[in-house]
């Protein structure tokens, strides 16, 4: 049976495009208390040098998960989906995300450490525009927990 240790260094390639929208950034802004109002309002952006309303720094969140999740979801992973932990998450934006961004997600296991009968499962995203233009490196660790 596979475990989560084999797939270190495994890779896949950009998945889907995700279409960052106004109403999505505004929405997460609302969920997470940010209140700029370049969240929410064109010319607030316009006047900061954005081309539109640009996103929190952890807007992200949504995109690196669904990554994430093709890992999880693979049965090479020997993961059982019902024993994962969301553990720890960081962004590094490379640059503001904005309302009518297009973005695709390419994901690497980076690490598998085990702990007290867990395993930690550290992933790597790295959210570029369809073209290659790097926007964030997001950095998952997920527990796996043992039995």
């Amino acid at each position: 049976m596979p475990t989560p240790a084999d797939q270190v260094g495994r890779t896949w390639p950009p998945g889907d495009t995700y279409e960052v929208t106004r109403a999505a950034i505004a929405a997460f802004a609302q969920a997470t208390g940010a209140t700029h109002p370049a969240h929410v309002d064109v010319d607030a952006a316009r006047g900061l040098g954005h081309a539109d309303v640009v996103a929190p720094p952890t807007f992200l969140v949504g995109l690196a998960q669904s990554s994430d999740a093709r890992f999880v979801e693979d049965p090479a992973s020997g993961v059982d989906f019902a024993r994962v932990v969301h553990g720890e998450q960081r962004f590094t934006l490379h640059r503001p995300v904005v309302a009518g961004d297009r973005l695709v997600a390419a994901l690497t296991v980076e690490s598998v450490r085990r702990m007290a009968g867990n395993d930690l499962v550290t992933t790597r995203n790295e959210i570029t525009t369809p073209e290659g233009e790097p926007v964030c490196t997001s950095t998952s660790m997920l527990v796996v927990r043992g039995e």
